[in-house]
């Protein structure tokens, strides 16, 4: 498969998320414990894609909604760029997201 033309987001050159047009999926490089879960638990919208030597996930972007997509989103982010930038930005939603 042909990922050219499609979106491709990165950070410097490292990839954490492609948008397959047209196809309705995503890729992401999600944490691989929550990833080998997602497969499990819901393989209708998580399938394993293999990327050089490691597993990225295919998403099936119908059975996500926003908010899960979005939280998935920066997984993907949190996972490629340093801490001294990700944790303000995770603590930043945590506390976005307090009542």
């Amino acid at each position: 498969m042909t990922y050219k033309g499609d979106p491709w987001f990165n950070v410097g050159k490292k990839t954490f998320a492609l948008h397959l047009l047209g196809r309705g999926r995503a890729i992401l490089k999600l944490d691989k414990g929550h990833q080998e879960l997602l497969f499990e638990i819901r393989p209708e919208t998580f399938q394993k894609c293999k990327v050089a030597t490691a597993y990225w996930s295919y998403v099936d972007l119908g059975g996500l909604d926003e908010a899960e997509l979005a939280d998935l989103v920066l997984e993907a982010w949190t996972g490629i760029v340093p801490k001294k930038i990700s944790r303000p930005v995770l603590e930043a939603a945590k506390a976005a997201a307090r009542p």
